[in-house]
């Protein structure tokens, strides 16, 4: 600072025009610089031919490489198939397999034999009359729970049929019991549990635990129901299909996945119809789930309960409605059918229910035979286990839905 005042004018003034010139040098050797790499280096051409040869490489993958999933995302999962921890499902791992059953003497005995394609009846030679006798060939439940010739394949899967020969869905898969006019004044009491299917472990409990009696009633939705269904027809257990109709407070209240709706197109109902007998076989009929405004109207409600007198399937009304037209309409179309007399469970307690078992115990004194409707709840379950060990004493006989069901 001191040099530059003690510095003469001119020498000063020269100081500062030589910085200048300086600077400008240094702003000309940058443009030189820059305008050389520019042209050495076209950085605008180099960009696009790397986008041009980005697009052929990926246009050459199509041609030449042979992947049909090329593009879609996948992943490689393991499939288990885990063992149900229950005697009842274990004894399903051989539902393919076709049994060979001899009658001798009228015992019967039960030969596994997975070679054959289907069930042979033979004949003992010795019993009386043998020689009018020929073996006859009985058809055996497929995969899906159902008889072959009782079902019609559509794009929802296989529904029921009256077969060929007339017979029905409901007398092939109906549990043998004892009726009313057989039961030497005994009163006739059956049960549907509803709401099985949608757990798996919950459903084996309910088969385990419940006599063999009582009638199970699946929601259409679970993912394991070709393996609960068949597991509660090898505990002997008859079997519903429950429908969702539409309720009055819906869709707030929604019964689930292809409901049947009021005002919708018959043919937009038959076809969710469809999809709901699609889901598993081997059902005598159906149950409602909710629909106190479906089952009160009878324009949309008819339709179906025709569509299920042509396929030969009864219907149970659970009760939960006063509007419901479902016996009527059953009656008018020939449709076997019940109606549910008490619902055992509205208030899940043990007190509740065994209360609500003895107004049934009444109710079927009174009027020759009675049915009652219960949710797989475990206390009711328990409650109706108990309850059912104590019918001997009560000259009661706890039979299937299908034996108090009405026969047109």
């Amino acid at each position: 600072m001191n040099d530059e005042i003690d510095a003469p004018l001119g020498d000063k003034k020269k100081q500062e025009l030589n910085k200048i010139r300086q600077d400008k040098t240094a702003r000309k050797g940058w443009r030189s610089l820059v305008q050389f790499n520019s042209n050495k280096l076209p950085l605008a051409r180099i960009l696009i031919g790397l986008l041009f040869a980005l697009i052929a490489f990926i246009a050459a993958i199509f041609v030449f490489v042979d992947n049909p999933d090329g593009g879609r995302p996948n992943a490689l999962v393991p499939i288990v198939d885990a063992p149900i921890a229950n005697q009842v499902a274990t004894k399903i791992s051989n539902e393919n397999k076709k049994p060979e059953i001899n009658i001798v003497n009228e015992e019967v005995t039960q030969l596994e034999n997975s070679g054959t394609s289907i069930s042979i009846i033979k004949v003992d030679e010795n019993m009386p009359d043998a020689g009018s006798i020929s073996t006859i060939g009985i058809e055996a439940l497929n995969e899906f729970g159902a008889y072959a010739n009782l079902v019609e394949k559509t794009p929802n899967g296989a529904i029921p049929q009256v077969g060929k020969d007339g017979k029905t869905p409901f007398n092939a898969y109906q549990r043998a019991s004892i009726s009313p006019a057989a039961a030497s004044g005994k009163t006739l009491i059956a049960i549907v549990v509803t709401g099985l299917g949608l757990s798996e472990s919950g459903t084996i409990d309910a088969i385990d635990k419940l006599p063999d009696n009582v009638t199970l009633a699946f929601a259409p939705y679970g993912r394991t129901l070709n393996r609960t269904t068949a597991a509660a027809r090898e505990g002997g257990h008859e079997i519903l299909l429950s429908l969702p109709l539409e309720p009055f407070d819906y869709p707030q209240n929604d019964p689930g996945p292809q409901t049947l709706l009021v005002d919708q197109p018959t043919r937009a109902n038959l076809d969710r119809l469809f999809w709901l007998m699609g889901r598993f076989g081997g059902y005598v009929g159906v149950i409602n789930h909710m629909g106190a405004k479906f089952t009160s109207s009878a324009a949309d409600f008819n339709p179906i309960m025709e569509e299920l007198a042509l396929r030969g399937l009864g219907y149970i009304d659970d009760g939960s409605s006063k509007r419901s037209l479902a016996a009527n309409l059953a009656n008018n179309n020939r449709v076997p059918f019940a109606y549910g007399a008490v619902i055992l469970d509205n208030n899940p307690s043990r007190s509740a229910i065994l209360a609500s078992l003895r107004i049934l115990e009444k109710t079927a004194t009174e009027k020759n035979g009675a049915l009652g409707i219960a949710s797989a709840l475990p206390i009711s379950i328990k409650t109706i286990s108990e309850w059912a060990k104590t019918l001997k004493d009560k000259n009661i006989i706890l039979v299937p839905a299908s034996a108090v069901m009405s026969r047109p």
